[in-house]
């Protein structure tokens, strides 16, 4: 199992045991140097696994015939407001449900994390909240919308200025480090990978949930 599995596993996991973009946009222009240097803003995304949800009837059940409903999360949207010490960081997404028997009008809640992860793979912090999704009789889909936000220091999401100046440095043809990735020295990829956060959302899975989804 992978580092970054095990961290989706224990994102998924961990509330159940207890009760903007990319990652910043580094451009190379020409071979001699970078010419834009990354975000404050934390990167949003969904992690593997924790995108969809099922839910069975009897819940112990994982047949065909007993599914009961199942959901995903899509059009996720990220906004970002950097103006201040604190950056603050927002997700929008949409959550889409099909339901097997439309009989009588029903609704389903279903709950979902966000959590603030530094450098891949340090849980920085984590909420969950939870969506309804309403449906009408005789209707099989479903449609709701959720948001979840979180801050981030800005201090801690900016690169000493000692690494920036080398990442950003021009590098004339002749020069000995010409060809070589500032990025891909040990000290300047541990710089940006402490200063690398992101906001993730997915559904707040049991570990039957997230091994179902493991393993379909």
């Amino acid at each position: 199992m992978s580092a970054r599995f095990r961290l989706f596993a224990v994102i998924a996991v961990a509330a159940a045991l207890a009760g903007c973009k990319s990652k910043g946009d580094i451009v190379v222009q020409e071979g001699v140097g970078i010419t834009a240097l990354r975000t404050v803003c934390p990167a949003v995304g969904v992690p593997d696994f924790t995108g969809d949800i099922t839910l069975f009837s009897p819940a112990e059940a994982r047949t065909a015939a007993a599914l009961d409903v199942t959901a995903a999360i899509t059009n996720v949207r990220s906004s970002c407001n950097d103006t201040g010490a604190q950056v603050y960081s927002e997700a929008s997404f949409d959550v889409v449900a099909r339901r097997q028997d439309t009989r009588g009008a029903r609704s389903v809640t279903l709950p979902y994390f966000s959590t603030v992860v530094r450098a891949q793979d340090q849980i920085v912090s984590k909420r969950v909240g939870s969506v309804t999704l309403n449906f009408a009789d005789g209707q099989e889909r479903a449609t709701a919308s959720a948001r979840a936000g979180a801050y981030v220091d800005r201090a801690e999401a900016t690169l000493p200025p000692e690494i920036r100046d080398r990442v950003t440095r021009k590098r004339k043809a002749g020069d000995m480090d010409a060809a070589i990735d500032p990025l891909s020295e040990p000290e300047v990829k541990a710089a940006v990978s402490r200063a690398s956060f992101e906001l993730l959302v997915g559904f707040q899975l049991s570990r039957e949930q997230l091994a179902y989804n493991v393993t379909r």
